[in-house]
């Protein structure tokens, strides 16, 4: 699977997800633009959209965009807080639905 990680979250966890290819927004080279535009871009390219932002689901209308995204709740975005969601977000993934969030918590 094709993973982008929001640039709100700690970019370091893009190494610590293995089998998957993962990229973060910066990388992209979509650091800055807003989430609309966002999820219409990653759409073309990835099959899942990973973000700690708890308020995309109120700010998009999730059901146009063919990519799923999932929220990641923690204490923080930095590593130590979201290392411990990687083994759900390992079973989240594969069944996360296009155009919906999931929600990833311990």
């Amino acid at each position: 699977m094709k993973i982008l990680l929001d640039e709100c979250i700690d970019r370091r966890l893009a190494k610590e997800i293995e089998d998957h290819e993962v990229v973060t927004v910066p990388q992209a080279g979509w650091a800055g633009i807003q989430n609309g535009e966002l999820l219409r871009r990653a759409q073309e390219q990835f099959d899942v959209f990973v973000t700690v932002d708890r308020n995309l689901s109120f700010q998009q209308h999730l059901p146009q965009f063919s990519i799923a995204v999932i929220v990641l709740q923690a204490p923080t975005n930095r590593l130590p807080d979201l290392r411990p969601l990687i083994p759900q977000l390992y079973r989240t993934v594969p069944m996360a639905p296009k155009g919906q969030v999931t929600w990833v918590s311990l």
